[in-house]
């Protein structure tokens, strides 16, 4: 009987032990779970937020103390992390037999005053510095609102061969502003101090490279960013009829080379190299204008 008694006793020291060793003093069968879960490793992260286990986590029960059984995943040793390599800029190449004209490069001042921006820096090139407020104050702007047609058409607006049509900080595609063409800029170029400057349309390309061959800018009516949307008419004021594009843009070219043009854009004040092709497309879209300087 002796024996028994200490075998018992024996048994409920152990589940005693055991009790404190898990649960501690004063502690619940909830809060052991909590202190096993702090144990654990944590589960790879997925980005969204998580307890710090599944509900669908299995739960045994051993001798009334909870011990949960969660299957850790291996992680994946990451790879090493590959050397560090010097980085080294790229050079420019320039294009074989290239010209470079010495111009500056400005960003326009207003919205749509691209052709006068473009136009400073041609005057600049020859040491003639104005601003764009000055200038633009010379190509008379006729702010009358167009008269709109059927499918977002323009059917009658000012005449951009006479004056600055719209509002300069208006936009064009709503439209509310448009710009101005080659023959207001041609009479501004020659009257402050480029009287050899010439202007037209239906300029060929080989014209233009050759002028910029001589190191002569050139001015070109094309499309912002290069774009080709559709390419419409209006009529003006006046009676004539004016090739319009809600995308109008002018720039200056500044340089050449066998397959490539130079460009000093005004819309951003950048300077890039195109190909002739690309600057040709655009360039026909409104009949080859250009004023060179």
């Amino acid at each position: 009987m002796s024996r028994v008694t200490t075998i018992a006793c024996g048994g409920v020291i152990g589940v005693s032990l055991v009790g404190s060793f898990l649960l501690g003093p004063g502690t619940s069968s909830t809060s052991a779970i909590r202190e096993s879960a702090q144990t654990v490793p944590s589960l790879p992260s997925t980005g969204a937020r998580r307890t710090a286990f599944p509900a669908s986590t299995p739960v045994t029960a051993v001798h009334d103390i909870f011990a949960l059984e969660v299957t850790v995943p291996q992680a994946t040793p990451s790879p090493a992390p590959a050397p560090r390599r010097a980085v080294s800029p790229t050079p420019w190449t320039p294009p074989p037999g290239y010209v470079t004209i010495n111009v500056p490069i400005y960003r326009q001042a207003m919205v749509l005053d691209c052709e006068t921006s473009a136009l400073r820096m041609g005057l600049a090139a020859y040491g003639h510095y104005y601003s764009d407020g000055q200038l633009f104050a010379l190509e008379m702007p006729d702010t009358r609102p167009p008269v709109m047609g059927p499918g977002h058409t323009v059917a009658s607006w000012g005449d951009p061969y006479t004056n600055f049509v719209g509002n300069v900080n208006g936009s064009d595609t709503t439209p509310t502003g448009y710009g101005v063409y080659w023959p207001v800029i041609l009479s501004i170029a020659r009257s402050h101090g480029v009287p050899n400057a010439q202007g037209g349309e239906g300029y060929k390309p080989s014209t233009v490279y050759a002028a910029l061959a001589a190191r002569r800018p050139v001015e070109v009516w094309v499309e912002t960013n290069w774009q080709r949307p559709v390419v419409r008419t209006w009529t003006a004021w006046d009676g004539r009829t004016v090739r319009y594009s809600f995308v109008e843009h002018a720039v200056i070219l500044t340089g050449v080379s066998g397959t490539q043009v130079r460009v000093n854009d005004p819309l951003h004040g950048t300077q890039y190299w195109i190909s002739k092709s690309l600057f040709e497309a655009n360039w026909r879209d409104f009949n080859n204008m250009a004023v060179i300087f």
